[in-house]
């Protein structure tokens, strides 16, 4: 699903117990905060059972079925083996955030030594409510063969709370003390609780939907995870200005298309780019990332109110008429809530057009794992001294603002004032009788 996703939400299952499935038949349809699709089913099989049930969330590289397969004796031991196995391979760090594992079979022996299958979800509660395996192997499961299902442990927790003196402890291991890293030597950021909130008679309340709760988590946590700077330049943009009005019937006319402000400024940042590669990085630790391809995602405003960021791959070999294409087809699609998974993904730097909702300027929130994003605002007619052979004179010129925000781990002041100049010096000496 990308670097950048970490998780997923099942939204619908398409198939139940039972049921049998053909190779790359679609099983279950998921959700990130990017966008929804389908997983289809790597075999050909019989659906046996479902480990993450519908409105759950699951971890990349987490299991979320096991499907029997023709031929299989003991189908049910070797998919829990597999299950299991993925799940010590499940990642305990990832870039923006940290999962903390408990009672892992390498942790805890008492864990190891249960021959009984637990699926991750019924494991990650036990975790986080303090329940050992001694205790698990205690709870009546009312699932498939006697499985302890999400329910069968919420009464166990409900009806039987554990005390601290009473509860049996599982032993546990320390951990190898491990390498320094940044993230240990940086400031842990405290868990803030908001202030509660007046509700007063006629207030309305509505309720988050799934991507505009995940989008928010998503900024939140770039905001944690990057120390955010922005700066600002203001642009002369006449002559492009001008070049557009004079040749955009004729583009549309040619071309089929309309040219708008976007692939024009997505092309001087991916100009910019090629001039400047360190803005085209992320953060691994103490690694710094540089991505050779330069694929710059752009904002979209959905009809919901939302926010997708479809990404152009490889913006930097594309002309301006296949910048325009893109950038068309990607806007359009997006919607229409028809983008598919791979083109919301593997981004290296993000632009956002604000100006064209009449904002002159705004300070955008970074886009993990990228390092910058781009804001550009509206274009406005401005008195402006110009200097001519004959002196200084005062003359209408069409102008806007470039704001860009970038994380100071990585990007100080000088890399990013000078590839925002640098952008700005690009769209301002745009040649008036260039063709397209």
């Amino acid at each position: 699903m990308g670097e950048s996703v970490a998780e997923a939400t099942v939204t619908n299952w398409l198939k139940k117990p039972g049921d049998t499935i053909s190779e790359d038949e679609a099983v279950v349809e998921i959700a990130t905060d990017k966008v929804d699709s389908e997983v289809p089913s790597p075999v050909s099989g019989t659906l046996r059972e479902i480990l993450v049930e519908k409105d759950n969330v699951a971890l990349v590289g987490q299991a979320l079925a096991i499907i029997e397969i023709e031929g299989d004796e003991s189908p049910s031991n070797e998919a829990q083996a597999e299950v299991q196995h993925h799940e010590e391979e499940l990642p305990t760090e990832i870039p923006g955030l940290t999962f903390t594992q408990h009672d892992t079979p390498r942790e805890n022996a008492e864990s190891s030594a249960s021959s009984r299958f637990y699926s991750p979800l019924v494991k990650s509660i036990a975790a986080e409510e303090g329940i050992s395996t001694a205790q698990l192997e205690q709870i009546v499961g009312t699932g498939a063969e006697g499985r302890v299902t999400k329910a069968d442990i919420l009464d166990f927790i409900k009806n039987n709370k554990v005390s601290t003196a009473g509860s049996v402890a599982a032993p546990t291991v320390k951990p190898a003390p491990a390498a320094p890293s940044y993230q240990e030597a940086s400031v842990t950021i405290p868990q803030q609780t908001p202030p509660p909130v007046y509700v007063s008679e006629g207030d309305e309340i509505i309720e988050m939907d799934r991507m505009r709760r995940m989008i928010a988590s998503h900024m939140v946590m770039s905001k944690q995870v990057s120390p955010h700077v922005t700066s600002f330049v203001e642009a002369d943009v006449t002559n492009l200005v001008k070049w557009r009005e004079r040749v955009k019937s004729a583009f549309e006319k040619r071309e089929g298309q309309k040219i708008t402000y976007t692939p024009i400024f997505v092309q001087a940042v991916a100009r910019a780019i090629r001039e400047m590669p360190l803005i085209n990085v992320s953060v691994d630790g103490n690694n710094i990332i540089r991505h050779r391809n330069i694929n710059i995602g752009m904002a979209a405003a959905l009809p919901t109110g939302n926010l997708i960021v479809p990404v152009i791959k490889n913006a930097d070999q594309l002309s301006l008429v296949g910048l325009t294409r893109s950038v068309n087809d990607l806007a359009g699609r997006a919607r229409n809530n028809k983008l598919l998974p791979d083109e919301v993904k593997d981004g290296t730097f993000t632009l956002t057009n604000i100006g064209s909702f009449g904002n002159i300027m705004g300070v955008p929130i970074i886009n993990q794992p990228q390092v910058a994003i781009l804001a550009v605002g509206t274009i406005q007619k401005k008195p402006a001294v110009l200097e001519t052979e004959y002196g200084d004179v005062i003359a209408i010129r069409h102008k806007m603002y470039l704001s860009m925000s970038y994380d100071h781990r990585v990007v100080d002041g000088a890399l990013g004032g000078k590839f925002l100049r640098r952008v700005a010096d690009i769209l301002e000496a745009w040649d008036l009788n260039a063709d397209f």
